[in-house]
């Protein structure tokens, strides 16, 4: 018996009751959608964090309070936070040589008020230097200025989304907002640039830290002339630092750093998705190898009947593997589809991505699946006695 004829009669035996395959091949086709989805938001993910990342500039450094491990909790660090303005002076007067521009940051959420509305922000405090450091480009209005710094002046740049959030109706621009109480002048108004950027309220650190009476800073953030000094800026940098602190009370990071750490654990994180809707695959596998089993039992007289006419017991078993196979496989492709399309659904949301490793791992597995429990139930039909067989009612 050819492959033509094997698979011929597998597509006979399959569309004899079709309601019964299409639930067989249910359990493949959900397993491979989920893996194919569930890799493919994972991958959104990733891109979503790297489009932060690279929207900041990737000749960054930020000093942050203690030795960063990943791992650690982060209390530890800022209960020893010892970062201060005069860090940022260390910095600008022994590590000028490749940086374009230092700022001390200070970043929380807190409620913005304005008349009777409330916005929850990323409150960002920072000096004259913010909107170069992290290229933020001004819709209306203007950033503060050193002089506003220095004299802890009580006005404030805004997002997209708080001006969204508070000034529907308004340009916003010369309004007055409260922040703890405390009244900030808004001066600016940034174009959008991201979600995480957009939320945000930047005012002069010197007036947040009045403001909230705050004594030490969240990090500093240094702007490097180029990707290629960022390992001679570090250098001077953690030179300069050394003269104030100890090794062990700060760390300086780059984006590449922070960003490769992140996506080694979304990669983890990826797999694991992946692996564990895989899970359904293998249920699905089990109900083939069951359907299979009954399809071989209910067929007990057909297999007598092509063995007393000269089958043999390998052609039993192929055609049985032949069906398997073909649910599984026909299973894997509508699943990828599905998979594709919710993908592509979900790109409102992210830059999801239907990788190839995606595609080939779920539908070999899907192929596998099929071959593998379709082998028992085909063992099984094979073993049947002809005589026996023909005698079954």
């Amino acid at each position: 018996m050819g492959i033509i004829e094997t698979i011929k009669s597998a597509l006979s035996a399959l569309s004899s009751n079709k309601l019964r395959s299409i639930l067989t091949m249910l359990g493949v086709i959900i397993g491979v959608f989920a893996v194919v989805l569930l890799v493919s938001l994972g991958k959104g993910v990733q891109n979503y964090i790297t489009d932060q990342f690279n929207a900041l500039g990737s000749n960054l450094l930020f000093i942050a309070p203690g030795k960063a491990k990943f791992g650690q909790d982060p209390a530890k660090s800022f209960t020893l936070n010892k970062l201060d303005k005069k860090h940022v002076d260390l910095i600008n007067n022994y590590a000028s040589e490749h940086i374009l521009y230092v700022a001390p940051s200070i970043r929380l959420g807190n409620t913005v008020e304005y008349k009777n509305k409330k916005y929850y922000a990323t409150i960002v405090g920072t000096n004259e230097f913010g909107d170069r450091i992290f290229d933020t480009k001004l819709n209306t209005g203007r950033f503060f200025s050193k002089v506003e710094v220095r004299a802890k002046k009580k006005v404030a740049v805004i997002g997209p989304l708080v001006k969204k959030g508070l000034f529907a109706n308004v340009t916003g621009v010369g309004s007055s907002i409260k922040i703890n109480g405390e009244r900030y002048e808004v001066i600016g108004i940034f174009k959008e640039k991201s979600q995480d950027f957009d939320d945000q309220v930047i005012i002069p650190y010197t007036s947040l830290k009045d403001t909230l009476k705050l004594d030490k800073l969240s990090s500093i953030v240094v702007k490097v002339k180029s990707n290629g000094e960022l390992d001679l800026a570090t250098k001077q940098i953690n030179l300069a630092l050394l003269r104030d602190l100890k090794s062990d009370e700060f760390s300086i990071l780059s984006q590449k750093d922070i960003l490769s750490s992140i996506q080694n654990i979304l990669g983890i994180l990826t797999l694991a998705l992946g692996a564990i809707a895989g899970i359904s695959l293998l249920v699905g596998g089990i109900g083939i190898m069951n359907i299979m089993l009954v399809s071989a039992i209910e067929r007990t007289r057909e297999i007598g009947l092509r063995k007393a006419v000269g089958a043999t017991s390998f052609n039993i078993a192929v055609q049985f593997i032949a069906e398997s196979t073909i649910l599984s496989v026909t299973g894997g492709g509508i699943g990828l589809v599905f998979g594709w399309l919710a993908s592509l659904a979900a790109r409102a949301f992210l830059r999801t991505e239907v990788t190839l490793w995606a595609i080939i791992l779920s539908f070999t597995f899907s192929v596998a699946v099929g071959v593998i429990f379709g082998t028992y139930p085909a063992i099984q039909a094979s073993k049947k006695d002809p005589i026996e067989a023909l005698r079954y009612e």
